[in-house]
């Protein structure tokens, strides 16, 4: 079994999930920077977070067009899992993996916290080792978090099952639309979520509940 975690300019966190992956759960890993064009022998591909670009024009908006993008949507159609965490969750909206948009916190300030999420759904291959209602601790870093979407998109994501994480509660702080912390394509096969479950893979960083979420895409694969 073989991840691939994407190097953009501005990439941040791709050392935390290589870490996560690697040395905790003893995950073959490859870094691939992003003006590669091949992603052949993956099992799955992990876009991480950062500041891709400097976060220039919008957050993902230059990264979108890294020549490795094309490949990471041609994976997609094939049904790799794709999970995208924060700047990573950014770039799946704008390439079109993932609808809606991520816009600037309501406060416009950046928050780094600690933050309680509830699991929408166990019907996924990023989610099935936790139970629905569950509820996991893990730390948001961002910016731009605040993801929004118009009422017809949402009402697919409902109808769907494809809401996979929403914050507890008080701990939606960046105003996101009914509490949306994570979604899935309809496939189930990309996820993209603004927490940082590779950094809440160890209980001396505060929360080990995130490694569910690389526990269960191992066990589906």
């Amino acid at each position: 079994m073989k991840f691939a975690v994407i190097v953009f300019p501005g990439s941040n966190c791709d050392h935390d999930a290589y870490y996560a992956l690697n040395k905790i759960l003893g995950v073959e890993v490859n870094f691939i920077w992003h003006k590669e064009s091949s992603l052949e022998n993956y099992n799955a591909i992990l876009l991480p977070g950062g500041f891709s670009y400097g976060d220039y024009l919008r957050t993902g908006a230059i990264a979108k067009y890294s020549p490795i993008m094309k490949e990471v949507i041609r994976c997609s159609k094939k049904g790799i899992p794709i999970i995208g965490i924060c700047n990573g969750f950014q770039i799946l909206i704008e390439a079109g993996m993932l609808p809606g948009a991520l816009i600037k916190n309501k406060n416009t300030k950046f928050i780094s916290k600690m933050v309680s999420l509830d699991i929408e759904t166990n019907n996924s291959l990023f989610t099935k080792n936790y139970k629905n209602g569950d509820s996991i601790s893990m730390p948001i870093a961002h910016g731009e978090g605040n993801y929004q979407t118009d009422k017809d998109t949402l009402k697919q994501l409902k109808d769907n099952d494809c809401i996979a994480f929403k914050y507890s509660n008080s701990h939606n702080l960046n105003g996101s639309i009914a509490n949306i912390a994570g979604i899935l394509n309809k496939e189930k096969n990309v996820l993209g979520m603004m927490p940082h479950p590779e950094r809440a893979c160890e209980k001396i960083l505060g929360s080990d509940q995130g490694i569910g979420i690389f526990k269960s895409m191992i066990g589906s694969l």
